[in-house]
């Protein structure tokens, strides 16, 4: 299942001192994992960083039986490896100044991944983030785009099952082996997003989640996608770490602003504040991805959503939330009508309920 250049690089995941960034720099001259460990010391000692004793490291690994280990485990449990130089491997990541030297992965990456999205935000969401996050999440996977995110608790759940919703792909990357799924009320989710995306990892299948190991997720995020969306997040969230990664990658980073006295807004708006491109309609966010996919702004001017006029006076008064018996009151509707109305425009994803009461979607 997994060929030589596979066990190569897994190898140099496992030399003490040897990260992401000195083993770009490896491939940059060698080419393949196989070569660098057939190269002299000398050879090897003139790449930056190396020297004769990283050198000499390469030269007497020989802990290989952990190397077919992981192999054998990852073969039992249907778990790919995307070594750094593998075609499967997302372009973009390898972009970046620390791109991992191996992804794990259940599922299957494809080819439109390789242009996702990230979609970030607060783990103690409000209903507005929820709704934001839905909404946009829902309308970029109906645009073919993959949602991209960590499948942590609160927005990046709600993007994950929002994209497949649409019937769309969705990535989650996680801060843990793909064969421990953190938190663990989203083992459902995670085996849904296998069947229409992908979970990675550069973390072994096993490797239960760490805290340290969220923050360099983060850079995963933002480098497997062109821009990164932030929904709802404070000031200090690990969302902002991945908007940051992300502008440091050269990546479009994109912000909803929010109210000014909500803390789970507080970050949102302070990008704004920084120069991020803010969001108020999908059309913000689409404008800047046509650069990268074409296509996309040519669809966004031409598809709209058919309404009759009673769908259109009903539509246009629910700027607030209304209960059913308030709609027909406004409307001079009958009931029966306006409750056939307001299911086709929840059919039609124009507005959602919520505790009895109905609204335009944000």
């Amino acid at each position: 299942m997994f060929n030589e250049e596979t066990r190569f690089c897994l190898a140099l995941n496992e030399i003490k001192d040897l990260g992401p960034v000195l083993v770009k720099r490896l491939f940059k001259k060698f080419n393949s994992a196989k070569k660098i460990f057939s190269s002299s010391i000398e050879e090897l000692a003139e790449v930056e960083g190396i020297g004769i004793e990283r050198a000499k490291r390469i030269k007497e690994f020989n802990n290989w039986n952990e190397i077919d280990r992981t192999m054998k485990l990852c073969e039992k449990r249907e778990i790919k490896i995307y070594p750094f130089n593998a075609a499967q491997y997302p372009g973009l990541l390898k972009e970046i100044y620390d791109p991992p030297v191996v992804l794990f992965c259940k599922g299957e990456i494809k080819p439109e991944d390789h242009l996702g999205l990230a979609i970030v935000g607060s783990r103690n969401l409000s209903e507005y983030g929820r709704r934001v996050t839905d909404r946009l999440a829902s309308e970029l996977a109906s645009f073919g785009i993959t949602i991209v995110s960590g499948l942590a608790r609160g927005i990046d759940s709600v993007a994950h099952r929002a994209a497949l919703s649409q019937g769309g792909r969705t990535i989650a990357v996680l801060g843990s082996g793909v064969l421990y799924i953190y938190p663990s009320e989203n083992k459902t989710l995670a085996e849904k997003i296998i069947q229409n995306g992908a979970i990675l990892s550069e973390f072994y299948p096993e490797e239960g989640p760490k805290k340290e190991n969220f923050p360099k997720r983060n850079r995963i995020i933002s480098g497997i996608s062109i821009g990164t969306v932030v929904t709802e997040a404070a000031i200090n969230s690990g969302a902002l770490i991945t908007a940051s990664l992300a502008l440091e990658q050269g990546r479009e980073v994109f912000a909803v602003p929010g109210n000014i006295t909500s803390k789970n807004s507080e970050g949102t708006n302070y990008l704004i504040q920084k120069g991020a491109k803010v969001v108020t309609k999908i059309e913000d966010i689409l404008e800047e991805l046509s650069h990268f996919i074409p296509l996309l702004k040519k669809k966004s001017e031409t598809e709209t959503v058919a309404l009759d006029d009673d769908e259109k006076t009903v539509f246009n008064i629910l700027e607030e939330p209304l209960t059913a018996d308030e709609v027909v009151l406004k409307t001079g509707i009958k009931i029966t009508k306006v409750l056939e109305i307001l299911l086709k425009l929840e059919i039609k994803r124009l507005i959602i309920k919520a505790e009895g009461k109905f609204m335009r979607r944000i």
